[in-house]
């Protein structure tokens, strides 16, 4: 079957697997006390690990390629009594989980939104306001964040990097002007080589930018130019996602015109042109839409076997507790997942009162639990070793994969081929049971190319 063929069949709608279940299939929200015992059984096995997440969502303009949940306003005086909310959250953990006073913590993640809408002693009120209250892993720990190159200064990559901030994400995205017109982003290249080279100036270890493929307006010709600007600036490591129509999620979406998107095949060559710049500069590909240079250590990780997935897709290092902070932040233990009030005056309002600001979360079956390792082998190793009920129950969804020469299987074994890595959601989807059992009356996923 050619290429284009393949994408056609295998362009339906799955997860992109940075949980399992996913959320739209979460069904039992713990309690208060529920979600309380969850996290200290975590925190009292001997590998107990923590991230720390905080969602910052403000903007100051709407992207309209955007899934994230943001707050759009010009109102900087908006930011400090946000980051005492979160503090008073972290507080409010602090007493339903004895176990984590004093515990160090492995990761800090700002996330967005855009994190640098804040000022830059307002994010520093905040990062120590965290280490304040929990101390930083001596010897073992990574602090990163999110930034928009148009509205972060030099200021803001000082005072991260003094409070422990080490890996810079970029949001680049594309850098064609027609295409940026189209998703309401305007950032001209020298502004995002401006930025890093203050942040390689400053001693950060990685810089990472984010990209988008399928975007309105984008051609082979937009996404070669992309790829070697790319290659010029050097980032150490890339997430290039395809991008997630949602619009029945996300209503700025419905600006766009079906005819302006590409799709299938034709989306999938965007992928493949800014692949080969990346391929041939010696990037490796890592997991799903990720690269790295092989010194970074997301790459080491990949070697090693080591790599581990979650809410914010691939990373080096394996925590068993994450404690989202802030809007819509979700938190996740080895059997729990939690997620905070979606609208911010309602998580100020819940937050004031001394609350927990849950919106939904799921408890984890033991079936839930097999299902998630299987999947995550999958999506970070290629590889697993099902067991029989495991391999009967996927044997019907496995086969048209089998026949297509995208996965072998030997006995038990499983092996994503490398024909196959562009469907790796599609080849995890025959082991997710919400998707394979449990169909919806509506969309819920973007699709797999």
């Amino acid at each position: 079957m050619s290429d284009s063929a393949l994408f056609a069949k295998y362009d339906v709608p799955v997860p992109r697997y940075t949980s399992y279940p996913t959320v739209p299939h979460w069904a039992k929200t713990p309690t208060l006390a529920e979600w309380a015992d969850s996290l200290n059984r975590a925190l009292a096995a001997p590998d107990a690990s923590i991230a720390i997440y905080v969602h910052l969502p403000f903007c100051e303009s709407l992207c309209t390629y955007c899934g994230c949940n943001t707050v759009i306003t010009k109102d900087h005086g908006r930011a400090a009594p946000y980051i005492d909310l979160v503090l008073a959250e972290l507080d409010r953990y602090l007493a339903i989980a004895p176990g984590l006073a004093g515990r160090p913590i492995g990761q800090v993640h700002l996330g967005g939104g855009t994190p640098t809408f804040m000022a830059p002693e307002t994010l520093g009120h905040m990062l120590q306001g965290i280490s304040d209250r929990l101390p930083l892993r001596e010897g073992a720990f990574e602090g990163s964040i999110e930034v928009d190159p148009r509205v972060t200064t030099t200021a803001h990559l000082e005072t991260l990097r003094a409070h422990d901030i080490t890996r810079i994400s970029l949001g680049v995205q594309d850098v064609d002007p027609d295409v940026q017109d189209l998703v309401n982003r305007h950032q001209p290249v020298d502004m995002t080589e401006r930025l890093c080279t203050a942040a390689r100036a400053l001693g950060y270890e990685s810089i990472n930018f984010d990209l988008i493929y399928g975007l309105p307006g984008q051609t082979e010709a937009s996404m070669k130019r992309l790829g070697d600007e790319v290659v010029r600036l050097a980032p150490d490591r890339l997430a290039v996602y395809s991008f997630a129509r949602v619009p029945w999620i996300k209503p700025q979406q419905r600006k766009f015109k079906d005819d302006q998107i590409p799709s299938g095949a034709e989306k999938r060559a965007l992928y493949e042109t800014i692949r080969t710049p990346l391929d041939e500069a010696g990037y490796i590909e890592i997991g799903l839409d990720h690269f790295a240079r092989p010194n970074d250590g997301l790459a080491r990780s990949a070697a090693a076997g080591t790599l581990h997935r979650n809410f914010m897709g691939y990373a080096e290092r394996k925590t068993t507790i994450m404690i989202g902070l802030g809007v819509s932040a979700i938190s996740e233990t080895p059997d729990c997942y939690h997620q905070n009030d979606k609208i911010i005056t309602v998580y100020d309002r819940r937050v004031r009162k001394n609350e927990l600001p849950t919106f939904r979360g799921h408890c984890l079956t033991k079936d839930d639990e097999k299902q998630r390792a299987t999947i995550w082998r999958i999506m970070t190793t290629f590889h697993t070793t099902l067991d029989r009920e495991e391999l009967d129950a996927a044997a019907e969804s496995l086969q048209p994969l089998i026949d297509d020469g995208l996965v072998a299987v030997d006995g038990l074994e499983l092996h994503v081929l490398p024909a196959g890595r562009p469907f790796l959601r599609n080849i995890a989807a025959c082991f997710d049971a919400y998707v394979q059992h449990k169909p919806t009356s509506g969309p819920l996923y973007s699709t797999s190319a």
